[in-house]
C-alpha cells in the first residue's frame, strides 16, 4: 500500500523527521531505507539503532503514530496511474488483496477513500504479522488468505525489503519503484517496472479470469 499505491513515504518522510527534530537530529533517506517495509516496532528499533536513540520503543511509536494520524489524511495522494491500474485489475476478474507493513488503524483510514476497498479478497496489516518483510510471512499469508500456492500468486511491491519478502515466499514478484526506492535492491523480481501504467505490468493480467499467471520458474528479471 505505501510507496505502491499512495504517496505515503512523503508523509512517513515528514512524520520522521518532526521526531526526530524533537531529538536535535533530522530524517534521512538512509534512514528511511532501513525503515521500509518494517512493522512497527521494529521499523521503530531502526531509527532507535541510527541514532542511538535512548528512547523505549512503545514510547517512540506512539508518538509518531499521533503525528501520522495527524498528517495522513491531508496529506494522502494516489500514486501515478493507481485508478487506470485499479480498473485493469478489476477488468482481469483476478482476485486482489492488499499486504501492508502499515498499522491497522491506519490502514482502515485509508482504504474507504478509494472506489475499490470493499471488493478486495483480504486485507493484512503489519498487525497481523509476527515477522515484518524482508520476512516472507506476510506473503505467505497473503497466499493462504485465496488458498493458493504462492508461485500462481502476483506480487507488486515497491521497496527492496517488500520485493525480498515476496520472492522468498515463492511470488511472481514485480518491483515498482517510486522516487524514493529506485536505488534500492530488487534481485529476485520477474520484472522491475516503470510504473503502474507499464505496458508489460498489464500484459500478465489475464483478459479474464480464465487465464492462469506466467509461471515463476520461467520468470527473468528484467528491467525497464
Amino acid at each position: 500500500m505505501d510507496g505502491l499505491l499512495f504517496d505515503t513515504e512523503r508523509i512517513y518522510f515528514r512524520v520522521g523527521d518532526v521526531v526526530l527534530q524533537r531529538r536535535g537530529y533530522r530524517f534521512s533517506n538512509e534512514l528511511q531505507t532501513r525503515m521500509m517495509g518494517r512493522v512497527g516496532l521494529s521499523a521503530i528499533a531502526e531509527m532507535i539503532a541510527f541514532h542511538q536513540l535512548d528512547d523505549a520503543p512503545d514510547e517512540l511509536l506512539a508518538e509518531s503514530n499521533t503525528v501520522y494520524g495527524e498528517l495522513l489524511l491531508e496529506h494522502l495522494r494516489p500514486m501515478p496511474q493507481l485508478d487506470q491500474w485499479m480498473q485493469r485489475l478489476r477488468d482481469s476478474g483476478v482476485p486482489f488483496g492488499v499486504a501492508t507493513s502499515s498499522q491497522r488503524q491506519f490502514v482502515e483510514m485509508i482504504l474507504p477513500t478509494t472506489q475499490w476497498h470493499d471488493q478486495l479478497a483480504f486485507v493484512l496489516t503489519g498487525d497481523d504479522v509476527t515477522h515484518g518483510k524482508p520476512h516472507p510471512e506476510m506473503y505467505l499469508k497473503a497466499a493462504s488468505a485465496m488458498s493458493i500456492s504462492p508461485d500462481n500468486m502476483l506480487v507488486l511491491e515497491d521497496s527492496g525489503n517488500g520485493a525480498a519478502a515476496a520472492v522468498a515466499a515463492g511470488a511472481i514478484t514485480v518491483a515498482v519503484p517510486n522516487e524514493h526506492t529506485r536505488d534500492q535492491a530488487f534481485d529476485g523480481v520477474h520484472l522491475i517496472a516503470q510504473s503502474l501504467s507499464d505496458p508489460r505490468l498489464w500484459e500478465m493480467l489475464p483478459e479474464s479470469s480464465s487465464k492462469e499467471l506466467p509461471a515463476s520458474s520461467t520468470a527473468q528479471p528484467t528491467r525497464p
